[in-house]
């Protein structure tokens, strides 16, 4: 069956950085003027030398951005399930090596976070649990639907890649949207930083898309984790990635993400250090190449940073976020997976938006009215 994976193999990671790190100013300006842009032209936009074309491409970003959005930012929030992980990987306070003490909330447990997150305002809550097939599996997934479904208009998910028949059972007890991040697409340092349990195939994990485009999710989250290899590179294939899910499941809306790497317990330097500068030039080279696709920020960043990206193509973000199961009412103190940068309670982060002349929405409302055609 064709995959991403027969697209992915023609492409060699050297050559790739190569033509990005070789893109000139005239690259750049001709990507700016263009109605439409190609694979080639998100690779000028993302190059070292369109970082002196940082003002005209967060006006053209903006300016699209409320063509195609308003002036909206949706508001979600993660609810972490379980922080039981059977892998090993360098960069996660979950992971498997790290001595923490271990705990998956109940289907009680859950209904009572859900009760906090409900009480904050939120309507869209993002399940996320380490990856331990044995205690966090379909059953257990369908159980916490089946206890959310009738309290959040959507239902997200970030947990470990499923099989298709897996996604279609989740689908119809009422999942809705599915993050899954690639992490990178160096397969080498994929693997270093993978080195034990199921997330080490790589294979497995670049497909997922594929399965959850099959399995008719409504919407498909993809990413990279930004510091673990050159960004730049990263950022293409997952360009790359993107333009062939949506010609093949082109029913699917689909969202990028852009967690940059932050301390957590057991610790990984980044390989790479994005500056702020950077981070704003990605997100707006995303949304010159992509008027459609969703971009979401969370936590990670640090408040300043946040509120000044809103206005440049951020179109949903996280506020009030606890990393760790239990953290709204259940076990406020334990282990969190990384540490929060933005602190603001969600009402806080409201005011915010508000006050730049935004509106914080807070429930998927074309999700919702969808089905009633």
């Amino acid at each position: 069956m064709d995959s991403f994976i027969n697209i992915f193999d023609q492409y060699n990671w050297d050559e790739v950085r190569e033509r990005i790190y070789s893109k000139t100013a005239a690259d750049v300006e001709a990507a700016l003027v263009r109605q439409s842009r190609t694979l080639d032209d998100f690779m000028a936009l993302i190059s070292p030398v369109a970082a002196a074309y940082l003002e005209p491409m967060a006006q053209l970003s903006q300016q699209l951005t409320q063509q195609r959005f308003g002036k909206t930012i949706q508001m979600y929030v993660p609810m972490y399930l379980s922080n039981e992980c059977n892998n090993i990987c360098t960069y996660c306070g979950f992971s498997l090596d790290n001595k923490v003490r271990r705990r998956t909330l109940s289907g009680t447990e859950i209904v009572q976070e859900a009760m906090a997150i409900k009480s904050m305002g939120y309507e869209h809550v993002l399940l996320v649990t380490g990856e331990a097939n044995h205690t966090v599996h379909v059953p257990y997934f369908k159980n916490a639907i089946g206890l959310l479904k009738d309290h959040f208009a959507h239902i997200s998910m970030e947990v470990q890649p499923l099989d298709e028949a897996d996604y279609r059972e989740l689908v119809n007890e009422g999942l809705h949207t599915v993050l899954v991040y690639q992490e990178t697409y160096h397969r080498d340092d994929y693997k270093k930083h993978h080195p034990k349990g199921k997330k080490s195939n790589f294979q497995y994990r670049i497909e997922t898309p594929d399965r959850l485009g099959r399995a008719g999710v409504y919407k498909i989250g993809l990413g990279i984790l930004i510091g673990l290899e050159d960004w730049r590179t990263d950022s293409f294939f997952t360009a790359l990635h993107l333009q062939y899910l949506e010609r093949t499941y082109w029913q699917t809306k689909y969202s990028i993400s852009f967690p940059r790497l932050r301390p957590f317990s057991g610790g990984l330097e980044p390989k790479v250090e994005m500056v702020d500068r950077e981070l704003v030039q990605l997100i707006c080279a995303w949304r010159i190449f992509n008027q459609e696709v969703e971009l979401s920020l969370s936590t990670r960043e640090h408040p300043r940073f946040r509120d000044h990206i809103m206005r440049l193509g951020i179109t949903s973000i996280s506020a009030g976020s606890k990393t760790n199961p239990g953290g709204y009412a259940v076990e406020p103190g334990s282990l969190e997976q990384f540490e929060i940068a933005d602190e603001r309670t969600p009402a806080e982060m409201a005011r915010v938006i508000s006050s730049i002349g935004y509106e914080p929405v807070w429930k998927d409302w074309d999700k919702t009215l969808s089905k009633h055609f």
